[in-house]
Protein backbone atom coordinates (compact mmCIF):
# COMPACT_ATOMS: atom_id res chain seq x y z
CA UNK A 1 0.00 0.00 0.00
CA UNK A 2 1.14 3.51 -0.81
CA UNK A 3 -0.28 6.59 0.89
CA UNK A 4 -0.28 10.25 -0.03
CA UNK A 5 0.98 12.92 2.33
CA UNK A 6 -2.60 14.00 2.99
CA UNK A 7 -3.66 10.47 3.90
CA UNK A 8 -0.71 10.01 6.25
CA UNK A 9 -1.39 13.35 7.90
CA UNK A 10 -4.95 12.19 8.52
CA UNK A 11 -3.83 8.84 9.93
CA UNK A 12 -1.27 10.34 12.28
CA UNK A 13 -3.10 13.48 13.38
CA UNK A 14 -0.34 15.80 12.15
CA UNK A 15 -0.31 18.50 9.52
CA UNK A 16 0.91 18.12 5.97
CA UNK A 17 3.35 20.91 6.72
CA UNK A 18 4.85 18.83 9.55
CA UNK A 19 5.41 15.88 7.19
CA UNK A 20 7.02 18.19 4.65
CA UNK A 21 9.35 19.49 7.36
CA UNK A 22 10.28 15.97 8.47
CA UNK A 23 11.14 15.19 4.85
CA UNK A 24 13.24 18.34 4.44
CA UNK A 25 15.38 17.60 7.52
CA UNK A 26 15.76 13.93 6.63
CA UNK A 27 13.78 12.67 9.62
CA UNK A 28 11.07 10.98 7.57
CA UNK A 29 11.82 10.76 3.88
CA UNK A 30 9.03 8.98 1.99
CA UNK A 31 10.17 5.82 0.27
CA UNK A 32 8.70 6.75 -3.08
CA UNK A 33 7.43 9.60 -5.16
CA UNK A 34 4.86 9.60 -7.89
CA UNK A 35 5.68 10.50 -11.50
CA UNK A 36 4.47 13.98 -10.65
CA UNK A 37 6.87 14.18 -7.71
CA UNK A 38 4.26 13.70 -4.99
CA UNK A 39 5.33 11.95 -1.79
CA UNK A 40 4.24 8.36 -1.30
CA UNK A 41 4.58 6.59 2.05
CA UNK A 42 4.66 2.84 2.60
CA UNK A 43 4.13 0.72 5.74
CA UNK A 44 7.78 1.07 6.77
CA UNK A 45 7.48 4.84 6.60
CA UNK A 46 4.36 4.74 8.74
CA UNK A 47 6.15 2.61 11.31
CA UNK A 48 8.97 5.15 11.49
CA UNK A 49 6.48 8.00 11.80
CA UNK A 50 4.81 6.22 14.68
CA UNK A 51 8.12 5.99 16.50
CA UNK A 52 8.88 9.64 15.75
CA UNK A 53 5.57 10.73 17.23
CA UNK A 54 6.14 8.51 20.26
CA UNK A 55 9.43 10.23 21.04
CA UNK A 56 7.98 13.65 20.30
CA UNK A 57 5.15 12.99 22.73
CA UNK A 58 7.79 12.28 25.38
CA UNK A 59 9.34 15.66 24.68
CA UNK A 60 12.41 14.66 22.67
CA UNK A 61 13.70 17.35 20.28
CA UNK A 62 13.83 16.40 16.60
CA UNK A 63 17.62 16.05 16.46
CA UNK A 64 17.56 13.54 19.32
CA UNK A 65 14.70 11.65 17.69
CA UNK A 66 16.75 11.34 14.53
CA UNK A 67 19.77 10.15 16.50
CA UNK A 68 17.67 7.55 18.26
CA UNK A 69 16.30 6.21 15.01
CA UNK A 70 19.42 6.38 12.83
CA UNK A 71 22.52 6.04 15.01
CA UNK A 72 23.17 2.38 15.84
CA UNK A 73 25.51 3.46 18.66
CA UNK A 74 22.76 5.37 20.44
CA UNK A 75 21.20 3.60 23.38
CA UNK A 76 17.48 4.41 23.28
CA UNK A 77 17.02 3.04 26.79
CA UNK A 78 19.35 5.65 28.26
CA UNK A 79 17.49 8.38 26.41
CA UNK A 80 14.21 7.04 27.73
CA UNK A 81 15.53 6.86 31.28
CA UNK A 82 16.69 10.45 31.10
CA UNK A 83 13.42 11.58 29.62
CA UNK A 84 11.54 9.63 32.27
CA UNK A 85 13.32 11.60 34.97
CA UNK A 86 12.42 14.85 33.22
CA UNK A 87 8.79 13.79 32.89
CA UNK A 88 8.55 12.77 36.54
CA UNK A 89 9.87 16.17 37.61
CA UNK A 90 7.39 17.85 35.27
CA UNK A 91 4.52 15.77 36.64
CA UNK A 92 5.43 16.68 40.23
CA UNK A 93 5.56 20.36 39.34
CA UNK A 94 2.22 20.20 37.55
CA UNK A 95 0.68 18.34 40.47
CA UNK A 96 1.81 21.06 42.86
CA UNK A 97 0.34 23.67 40.53
CA UNK A 98 -2.92 21.73 40.31
CA UNK A 99 -3.05 21.43 44.12
CA UNK A 100 -2.48 25.16 44.48
CA UNK A 101 -5.27 25.95 42.01
CA UNK A 102 -7.60 23.52 43.78
CA UNK A 103 -6.85 25.14 47.14
CA UNK A 104 -7.49 28.56 45.61
CA UNK A 105 -10.84 27.38 44.21
CA UNK A 106 -11.87 25.97 47.58
CA UNK A 107 -10.72 29.13 49.31
CA UNK A 108 -12.93 31.22 47.03
CA UNK A 109 -15.86 28.91 47.80
CA UNK A 110 -15.31 29.16 51.52
CA UNK A 111 -14.44 32.84 51.46
CA UNK A 112 -10.85 32.54 52.68
CA UNK A 113 -9.07 35.30 50.81
CA UNK A 114 -5.51 33.94 50.88
CA UNK A 115 -3.04 33.03 48.19
CA UNK A 116 -2.02 29.35 48.02
CA UNK A 117 1.34 30.27 49.55
CA UNK A 118 -0.31 32.11 52.43
CA UNK A 119 -2.70 29.23 53.04
CA UNK A 120 0.16 26.75 53.36
CA UNK A 121 1.99 29.22 55.58
CA UNK A 122 -1.00 29.57 57.91
CA UNK A 123 -2.49 26.09 57.93
CA UNK A 124 0.47 23.90 56.97
CA UNK A 125 -0.75 20.41 56.16
CA UNK A 126 -4.13 21.07 57.80
CA UNK A 127 -6.85 21.63 55.21
CA UNK A 128 -9.35 24.25 56.45
CA UNK A 129 -11.91 23.08 53.83
CA UNK A 130 -11.53 19.39 54.59
CA UNK A 131 -15.12 19.10 55.83
CA UNK A 132 -16.43 22.14 53.96
CA UNK A 133 -18.93 20.32 51.76
CA UNK A 134 -20.26 18.19 54.60
CA UNK A 135 -20.58 21.21 56.88
CA UNK A 136 -22.46 23.11 54.20
CA UNK A 137 -24.88 20.20 53.78
CA UNK A 138 -25.52 20.11 57.54
CA UNK A 139 -25.75 23.81 58.31
CA UNK A 140 -25.77 25.62 54.96
CA UNK A 141 -29.25 27.05 55.53
CA UNK A 142 -28.53 28.39 59.01
CA UNK A 143 -27.67 31.92 60.06
CA UNK A 144 -24.58 30.57 61.85
CA UNK A 145 -23.25 29.21 58.54
CA UNK A 146 -23.94 32.47 56.73
CA UNK A 147 -22.21 34.43 59.50
CA UNK A 148 -19.14 32.20 59.38
CA UNK A 149 -18.88 32.74 55.62
CA UNK A 150 -19.21 36.52 55.98
CA UNK A 151 -16.48 36.65 58.59
CA UNK A 152 -14.12 34.29 56.75
CA UNK A 153 -14.35 36.47 53.65
CA UNK A 154 -12.91 39.44 55.57
CA UNK A 155 -9.98 37.71 57.27
CA UNK A 156 -6.42 38.44 56.25
CA UNK A 157 -3.43 36.14 56.58
CA UNK A 158 -2.65 37.77 59.93
CA UNK A 159 -6.19 37.08 61.15
CA UNK A 160 -5.91 33.38 60.27
CA UNK A 161 -2.49 33.18 61.88
CA UNK A 162 -3.90 34.66 65.07
CA UNK A 163 -6.84 32.23 65.06
CA UNK A 164 -4.55 29.28 64.43
CA UNK A 165 -2.15 30.37 67.18
CA UNK A 166 -5.03 30.74 69.65
CA UNK A 167 -6.32 27.27 68.72
CA UNK A 168 -2.89 25.70 69.16
CA UNK A 169 -2.36 27.45 72.49
CA UNK A 170 -5.77 26.34 73.78
CA UNK A 171 -5.05 22.76 72.66
CA UNK A 172 -1.75 22.65 74.53
CA UNK A 173 -3.35 23.97 77.71
CA UNK A 174 -6.29 21.60 77.53
CA UNK A 175 -4.06 18.58 76.85
CA UNK A 176 -1.94 19.53 79.86
CA UNK A 177 -5.06 19.78 82.00
CA UNK A 178 -6.20 16.30 80.94
CA UNK A 179 -2.73 14.85 81.51
CA UNK A 180 -2.72 16.36 85.02
CA UNK A 181 -5.89 14.45 85.89
CA UNK A 182 -8.21 17.46 86.25
CA UNK A 183 -11.89 16.55 86.42
CA UNK A 184 -14.07 17.64 83.47
CA UNK A 185 -16.50 19.26 85.90
CA UNK A 186 -13.75 21.20 87.69
CA UNK A 187 -13.13 24.94 87.51
CA UNK A 188 -10.11 24.66 85.22
CA UNK A 189 -11.78 22.35 82.71
CA UNK A 190 -15.06 24.26 82.50
CA UNK A 191 -13.14 27.53 82.14
CA UNK A 192 -11.31 26.12 79.11
CA UNK A 193 -14.57 24.74 77.74
CA UNK A 194 -16.04 28.24 78.01
CA UNK A 195 -12.96 29.66 76.31
CA UNK A 196 -13.51 27.13 73.51
CA UNK A 197 -17.13 28.31 73.09
CA UNK A 198 -16.15 31.96 73.09
CA UNK A 199 -13.34 31.37 70.61
CA UNK A 200 -15.85 30.02 68.09
CA UNK A 201 -18.18 32.94 68.80
CA UNK A 202 -15.47 35.56 68.43
CA UNK A 203 -14.08 34.19 65.18
CA UNK A 204 -16.84 32.32 63.34
CA UNK A 205 -20.40 32.59 64.71
CA UNK A 206 -22.22 32.91 68.01
CA UNK A 207 -22.53 29.59 69.85
CA UNK A 208 -25.21 29.06 72.46
CA UNK A 209 -24.60 26.65 75.32
CA UNK A 210 -27.11 24.26 73.78
CA UNK A 211 -25.28 24.35 70.46
CA UNK A 212 -21.97 23.91 72.24
CA UNK A 213 -23.28 20.75 73.90
CA UNK A 214 -24.21 19.40 70.47
CA UNK A 215 -20.70 20.17 69.28
CA UNK A 216 -19.21 18.39 72.27
CA UNK A 217 -21.23 15.28 71.53
CA UNK A 218 -20.12 15.43 67.89
CA UNK A 219 -16.47 15.66 68.93
CA UNK A 220 -16.79 12.14 70.34
CA UNK A 221 -19.39 10.59 68.02
CA UNK A 222 -17.64 11.62 64.81
CA UNK A 223 -14.38 9.74 64.50
CA UNK A 224 -12.75 12.54 62.50
CA UNK A 225 -13.39 15.17 65.16
CA UNK A 226 -12.42 12.71 67.87
CA UNK A 227 -9.13 12.04 66.08
CA UNK A 228 -8.51 15.80 65.79
CA UNK A 229 -8.97 16.48 69.50
CA UNK A 230 -7.26 13.29 70.62
CA UNK A 231 -4.25 14.29 68.53
CA UNK A 232 -3.76 17.08 71.09
CA UNK A 233 -3.52 14.52 73.87
CA UNK A 234 -4.91 11.16 74.87
CA UNK A 235 -8.54 11.35 76.01
CA UNK A 236 -8.99 15.04 75.14
CA UNK A 237 -12.14 14.54 73.01
CA UNK A 238 -14.20 12.78 75.68
CA UNK A 239 -12.85 15.00 78.44
CA UNK A 240 -13.79 18.11 76.46
CA UNK A 241 -17.27 16.78 75.77
CA UNK A 242 -17.85 16.25 79.48
CA UNK A 243 -16.41 19.67 80.32
CA UNK A 244 -18.70 21.31 77.73
CA UNK A 245 -21.70 19.58 79.29
CA UNK A 246 -20.62 20.67 82.77
CA UNK A 247 -20.05 24.24 81.65
CA UNK A 248 -23.48 24.40 79.97
CA UNK A 249 -25.12 23.06 83.13
CA UNK A 250 -23.43 25.77 85.22
CA UNK A 251 -24.75 28.45 82.91
CA UNK A 252 -28.26 27.03 82.41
Amino acid sequence: MRYSVGQVAGFAGVTVRTLHHYDEIGLLVPSERSHAGHRRYNETDLDRLQRILFYRELGFPLDEVQALLDDPATDPREHLRRQHRVLRARIEKLQKMADAVEHAMEAQKMGIQLTPEERFEVFGDKDPERYQEEAEQRWGNTEAWAESQRRAATYTKEDWQRIQAETDDWGRRYAALVAAGEEPSGEAATALAEEHRQHIGQNYFEVSYEMHVCFGDMYVADERFKAFYDSMGEGVAEHLRDAIHANAARNA
